[in-house]
Parts: structure tokens; sequence; C-alpha cells
């Protein structure tokens, strides 16, 4: 018997006061990173109305003008009109951090496994930052491999960006939301259900006053100019029985942080999956690579990429966990929901062969602290807002599949050993 079943998921712009507070944090992260490499980093971010809030932890030998880079980052964004309730040059900005814990420190300076002194390995001298679980998935829905719908909900809200920055649609504002319902039969996805669009926009267009005429408006210059060019190069387009809502409430014209208040950390379901795969609950932005719920979620999709992409499952989800100051994961696990083609068992031996999960070879592997030193200044900004995987606008080097060859060979030659 056939199964058909909806599944749902959404993202923000980068003007949503959650992300915001993502974007400063990892603009923090990229300029001490730049300066030194060795920087700790746990740079928490809050902001409301007319205020910028900067906390946390930070360890470093950089010398960077905090207020100076928030004011920059803010203008990128789009907010420049003090009218509109926060703007780069007027908010305030308070800045109130200390350095990171003596007591987390050593753990991560010297690892267990070097304290106690049962290995010399270079990789495991660096221990954990912290305790936790992670998780990465991919799947082979779309090309980036990637669940559906939130791909489709970050296409959606990354062409709201252009069309606002481009001025196509100058009305609109930085804040804004979408939501993609996705129609799947028997596992795979057969249509669009739903499209759901909030954005912030102008009380007024053109001469047009009436809030029914500007609704109207926006919803058709939404479809024409957001919606049809997100779809065009897609099988799967909406039809005459997808509902297209936009702006429920009737209107948005107060949004950003003079609506709601944001902080870093509170959009990790759309930071990863949009809620198709498990999370391990850690928060990505404003983290330097030594805290595994960045480093290690990173490795987890490495890994789980590379699997799909090797044809040996699907689907795939591949969980790490860690205990602070201890250098090699305290467990790995992967299922491929009943979609893989070896055991599950077998994949597990061919991760532990042909992956380094420890703290010090994720970065290493990964080149996780060098990035924004050869990348211009910048690099963990530009995935804090849109999605840190999937992302085929950027070059990740945790989205690279230049495993997958390596992984079908030893898959070929784990089954050959067991009929054997």
């Amino acid at each position: 018997m056939s199964r058909r079943n909806l599944f749902t998921s959404e993202s923000v712009t980068e003007g949503h006061p959650d992300k915001v507070c993502d974007q400063i944090s990892d603009t923090i992260l990229d300029a001490l990173l730049a300066q030194d490499s060795q920087s700790r980093v746990a740079a928490e971010v809050v902001v409301n109305t007319g205020m910028v809030v900067i906390t946390g932890e930070i360890t470093t030998k950089a010398n960077v003008n905090y207020v100076k880079l928030v004011r920059q980052k803010i203008a990128e964004i789009g907010y420049n009109d003090a009218d509109n309730g926060f703007s780069a040059t007027s908010c305030s900005v308070l800045v109130a951090l200390d350095e990171q814990s003596p007591d987390i420190a050593q753990g991560v300076n010297t690892a267990q496994e070097t304290r106690e002194q049962t290995s010399d390995e270079l990789f495991d001298k660096v221990g954990a930052g912290d305790q936790g679980i992670m998780f990465g998935f991919a799947c082979n829905e779309t090309p980036e491999f990637m669940p559906l719908p939130i791909s489709l909900s970050h296409r959606i809200a990354r062409r709201l960006a252009v069309v606002r920055k481009t001025k196509l649609l100058p009305y609109l504002r930085p804040d804004g939301k979408t939501q993609v319902t996705v129609i799947y039969e028997n596992g795979r996805p057969v249509g669009i259900d739903t499209i759901l669009i909030s954005t912030q926009h102008d009380a007024v267009i053109g001469d047009i006053t009436d809030e029914l005429a500007v609704q109207a408006k926006i919803k058709q210059d939404l479809w024409g100019a957001v919606v049809e060019p997100v779809f065009g190069d897609l099988e799967i387009k909406p039809d005459s029985e997808t509902r297209f809502l936009v702006n429920p409430t009737g209107k948005f014209v107060v949004g950003g942080p003079q609506g709601d208040a944001g902080l870093t950390g509170r959009k990790i379901i759309v930071d990863t999956y949009g809620g198709y795969s498990r999370h391990g609950g850690g928060a990505f932005s404003g983290k330097d690579p030594t805290k595994v719920d960045r480093s290690a979620a990173y490795a987890c999709r490495y890994v789980a990429k590379n699997i799909v992409a090797a044809g040996l499952a699907e689907k795939c989800e591949v969980q790490l966990s860690y205990a602070i100051g201890v250098a090699r994961p305290t467990s790995i696990f992967v299922e491929t929901f009943g979609t893989g083609k070896v055991s599950d068992d077998i994949l597990l031996e061919i991760i532990k062969e042909n992956f380094e999960l420890r703290p010090a070879g994720i970065i290493h592997t990964l080149n996780l602290k060098n990035l924004p030193n050869e990348r211009g200044g910048r690099f963990y900004q530009d995935v804090a807002a849109y999605g840190h995987f999937g992302r085929d606008d950027l070059d990740l080097p945790w989205e690279k599949t230049d495993k997958a060859e390596i992984l079908k060979a030893a898959a070929t030659n784990l089954q050959l050993t067991a009929v054997v």
C-alpha cells in the first residue's frame, strides 16, 4: 500500500533578529581567527529595539573593534534606517565579554589521552571543548544531498534577499521567514502542498495605501519575482493545488529587532536539516572549532554526505558523542533507514577507518581554523544565514564528496572479505 504524507521545513532571512545575532557572533569569530587562529571563542549576541549586547567568553591575542564589526554587519544585512526601529548607525552596542574558563581550557589544551599518557598521537593532544551529541545527515532528494523541504525554504529565503538588495522589490525590508510543505509518496517527494512567505515591507507601496491592496500587490510580486525563479530549474513545481500564503496576519511592517528580540543559537533547525533529521541540540554560531557542537556536526555531515554520494545509501544519519577534555569520540552511530546498500555495521567500520573524528583531526581535515584568513577575513559569517549545509553558493569543506570513491572501494572490499 502506498503511503502519502506531508513534511514541512522553514527558513528565515538574514534580517530575522535571531539570524542577525548569529551573523554578528560569527563575524566576531572570523575577525578573531583571522588574527589569531588559536582563539577560543564563544560569542553570544542579543538584539532588541535599538540595542546590541555582546557577551560570552573569548580568549585571544587578536585585537578587534567589536563595535565597528557589529555596525558593519548590521549595515550589510540592511538595517540602515532608524525610523524602522533598528539601524547600524544609531543602535547602542554593549560589550560584556569574559575569558574562557581555565577549567575548560586545560582539557582542550591537553586531552585526557595525553594527560594520562595513554597516547602520544598528535590528534590525541587536543580534547573536546565540551560534552555533547552531534548529528549529520544526507539524502539523495536534491543535487546537494539535502532534504527537499529545507532546500526549497532556503532557496526562497535567499531569493527574498536578492530581490530586496537589488531593489527588484524595493519595498521589502530585511526581516522574513519562509516555509515549504512537500508532498511525499512512499518516501519520495512528488509535489508542493504549501508555500508560505512572511516578509517585512513598507507600509505604503508606491501610491498604494490600502492594506488589502498592499498585500495583494506583495503576493503577486513575490510569486513572479521569488517563487517562479526558485522553481524554474526543478522537476517538482507548484501546481494549481498548491497553497500560496503571504503575510497571513495581514501585514508585516514592524519587524527585525524592533518586532522581536534576537539571540544567538535559536535557529538550530533552520541551520541544519529543517527537522528532517535529528539534532544534537548545540548551536553553531559564535563558537570556534574546538567546540564540537560546531566542528563535529560539520564532520558528521561530511561523513553522511560522502556515504550517500558513494551510493552506499539513499539516506544516512551519523551521530558522534564526546566528553569534555577527551579527544576520541565516546560513540559513533550510523543509520541508513533501510536504504543502505551494505549493512550499517559495515558502514561503521568504513567510517572508523576512513574519517578522522577527534577534534584536532576534524579541524585539520576541514582546515577550520584557517578558513577566515584564507578567504579575506570572512568565512563563518557567510554560513550563519541560509543554512550551514547544502550550500551550493559557497565552497564549504564539509560539503566535499572527495571520499566517495574511497568509501565505495572500502565497502566492496569488506563485503568480499565477509563472503570469504
